[in-house]
């Protein structure tokens, strides 16, 4: 199975848990997805850390074997590609264009990850989502998930 990566982030949230830039108070949510573009799992961090702090964290959700993780170029890190090397994991991420020595990546491959862009198509239709009016991490999470269950309903019958 193929897994994907991707972090968006905008607007507002409790200090505890937001980052702060230039506007304001910031967060990133990183997110998860199987072959299928259904979610597996968030982790949110402030809007200025990089997003590689996201990625062990989702990382540890694995389920079943993972073949390859499809991730954009804020992954490309030497950590992470240590990391999935040692888990038997294909890394499907394209190098950064500062890189000395830039890592291959299969581009047919990561033509997929269309699916983590359309993931979180679907998850900003939800207003809430998109806009962020919880105050506080917990809850902010706790509707990313109803929202995530909401986009799994479909897929109920094929368990």
């Amino acid at each position: 199975s193929l897994d994907a990566l991707m972090a968006v982030g905008d607007d507002e949230l409790d200090a505890a848990q937001a980052g702060r830039s230039r506007g304001g108070f910031t967060t990133k949510l990183h997110a998860r997805c199987d072959a299928k573009g259904r979610p597996l799992g968030f982790v949110l961090t402030g809007g200025e850390a990089h997003d590689v702090k996201g990625f062990a964290p989702l990382l540890r959700m694995v389920a079943d074997k993972v073949e390859a993780l499809l991730a954009d170029k804020g992954y490309d890190a030497d950590a992470i590609r240590k990391e999935l090397a040692k888990a038997e994991i294909e890394a499907v991420i394209p190098a950064k264009r500062n890189r000395k020595n830039p890592a291959p990546h299969d581009a047919e491959k990561y033509k997929w990850r269309n699916l983590i862009e359309r993931l979180f198509s679907k998850l900003k239709n939800w207003r809430r989502v998109a806009t962020r009016y919880d105050k506080s991490k917990e809850s902010y999470l706790g509707f990313v998930a109803i929202a995530a269950v909401k986009l799994w309903l479909p897929f109920v019958h094929e368990a």
